[in-house]
């Protein structure tokens, strides 16, 4: 893992069907992600669980979205450069553990959006 900042993420999202979800969470927890943090470039994983309605004031108004064909799972990877994703490194990570045979073959609905940092975090005052 790196000291850097990274300027780019990448979300990585997807959907497992309900026998599956434990191997999935136990498997990414304590293998996948410790293995990814010790590819050279990458210097954070977060994890997340899509919420079923999302209520949100916009325009005045308080409405509640619901997006049920988005992925369910979504895991955001900073990395230093796009380049890590082409390593060995990361080649190698990837297909250590149980998540080649275990996890990938149930995994659905995945999605790899790659974002570049145009403005760097803000955080609240007071």
């Amino acid at each position: 893992m790196s000291a850097k900042k990274a300027a780019f993420l990448l979300a990585v999202q997807m959907d497992v069907p309900p026998e599956h979800v434990a191997d999935f969470q136990r498997v990414y927890d304590e293998e996948h992600v410790p293995n990814l943090l010790k590819v050279p470039g990458v210097t954070s994983i977060t994890r997340f669980q899509r919420a079923d309605v999302v209520r949100i004031a916009l325009g005045g108004v308080v409405q509640e979205l619901a997006f049920p064909n988005e992925p369910t799972f979504t895991a955001l990877y900073e990395i230093e450069h796009p380049d890590v994703l082409t390593t060995t490194q990361w080649s190698d990570a990837v297909e250590q553990g149980q998540w080649p045979t275990l996890v990938r073959p149930y995994t659905r609905n995945r999605r790899h959006t790659l974002h570049r940092l145009i403005v760097p975090p803000v955080k609240a005052t007071g």
